[in-house]
């Protein structure tokens, strides 16, 4: 049973950081792609940041403020927010996937507050 566990959510000032855990309960190099996701009041799920083996990706929104990265040794992904606004305010969720067989893999989400 894969579980996803984040950490690291709160509330923070418009221009603050905040540092997202995610700590997976088998071995991350096991997955194909490790992800964050948010969504925000009202809004769909959108995807912020993924890493592959050798990739990282963003999303545009949060390009030059946010990095993703991993530790495969702790089985931890890791996702730092720098320069914060308040449209970042969302729940965000740790997502890993398989490509075979095709399986999508969620933690329960960690909410960020941004007051301006």
């Amino acid at each position: 049973q894969v579980q996803l566990v984040e950490s690291g959510g709160g509330l923070v000032q418009a221009g603050g950081s905040l540092r997202l855990s995610c700590t997976a309960s088998i071995t991350i190099s096991t997955f194909n792609s490790m992800g964050w996701y948010r969504q925000a009041p009202g809004k769909q799920r959108e995807l912020v940041a993924v890493i592959t083996s050798g990739t990282t990706n963003y999303a545009d929104s949060v390009k030059g403020r946010f990095t993703i990265s991993r530790d495969n040794a702790k089985k931890m992904v890791y996702l730092q927010m720098n320069s914060l606004k308040p449209e970042d305010t969302a729940v965000y969720y740790c997502n890993a996937g398989l490509l075979r067989p095709v399986r999508s893999y969620w933690g329960e989400g960690s909410l960020v507050i941004v007051s301006s």
